[in-house]
């Protein structure tokens, strides 16, 4: 993609929420630089398809406040100053499984070890859960993580405490150094590793993979962003596994978008009287999600 059209989409990440629908159908109709140049005020803009006057002059009025934090060559130096860069459609280590979203990233900001790419989602398994999980979570989590990458299948998860971490960790304890054992995806800008006490397993997970972003340097993460990013953690991976969660749980937000795009969802079962189990149980009775209870399994998931 040409440079016009990069520097547009880094600009997009900044004036754009995810899952702003007047936004996605402004860069559908238009191309990202046109779409930009219409959002800031450079070009005319004018209803179309189905969106009114109405709702592009709110759209309009909702950019706005934005416009002048646009500097996206301070972006992409930023980024390269922190050792990543920054992945649109049609770059050599764009991962494709992004494009099976209805409402995929503009671009893909990273930080880490892209030398050996992001692998197809068909080597991908995302773990997710509680963040205050129980033992039996941490230690599940940990069995299929290590499991998995022992396999050479890399850990998809969202650098919080409790689940995703652990799964992080035993994903990195168990790497045979052929691709990334794990990959993150953050709420926020990547200059910041959100939480700040999960900071040196960032670090742990970019020595070989990667943390990403669909969001510049400098955003902070808020609910509505950690929501839109379980989205891409379902799309990286070609199953979503939640092994612990309560009855609402982010987690199960992140399996509802696997299931959106057609991945395997994967559920651990376990006891009837943990609170931490109720959102597992509620995926295999009401989503049809698959039963797991080890690495192997989820492997055979991740070849059907």
């Amino acid at each position: 993609m040409n440079t016009e059209n990069r520097i547009a989409r880094a600009s997009l990440t900044r004036l754009f929420e995810p899952g702003d629908p007047v936004a996605r159908a402004l860069v559908a109709k238009h191309g990202a630089h046109t779409a930009l140049r219409i959002a800031i005020g450079a070009r005319p803009a004018f209803p179309f398809w189905d969106v009114t006057a109405d709702e592009l002059a709110e759209a309009l009025s909702r950019w706005a406040p934005r416009i002048h934090d646009l500097d996206p060559e301070k972006d992409l130096d930023t980024i390269e100053r922190l050792g990543g860069g920054f992945l649109v459609p049609g770059d050599e280590h764009w991962p494709t499984g992004l494009d099976d979203l209805p409402d995929a990233p503009w671009g893909l900001w990273y930080r880490g070890d892209i030398g050996n790419g992001i692998p197809a989602p068909t080597r991908c398994t995302a773990l997710t859960g509680s963040r205050d999980s129980t033992s039996y979570g941490a230690a599940v989590t940990a069995d299929m993580a290590y499991g998995l990458a022992q396999r050479g299948i890399c850990i998809i998860a969202g650098l919080a405490y409790g689940i995703d971490a652990h799964a992080h960790r035993a994903a990195l304890a168990g790497s045979q150094g052929n691709g990334p054992a794990t990959i993150a995806v953050l709420a926020g800008g990547l200059d910041r590793d959100y939480p700040s006490g999960n900071a040196d397993l960032a670090a742990a997970i970019r020595a070989n993979g990667l943390t990403l972003s669909e969001l510049p340097p400098g955003t902070a993460p808020t609910r509505h962003r950690f929501l839109q990013r379980n989205r891409i953690i379902a799309a990286l991976a070609g199953v979503t596994c939640v092994v612990e969660a309560r009855w609402r749980s982010g987690a199960l937000n992140t399996a509802h978008h696997a299931q959106t795009i057609a991945r395997h969802v994967a559920a651990v079962p376990g006891s009837v009287h943990s609170a931490n189990s109720a959102g597992c149980h509620r995926l295999l009775k009401e989503n049809d999600a698959a039963l797991v209870t080890d690495a192997a399994e989820l492997t055979e998931l991740l070849a059907s």
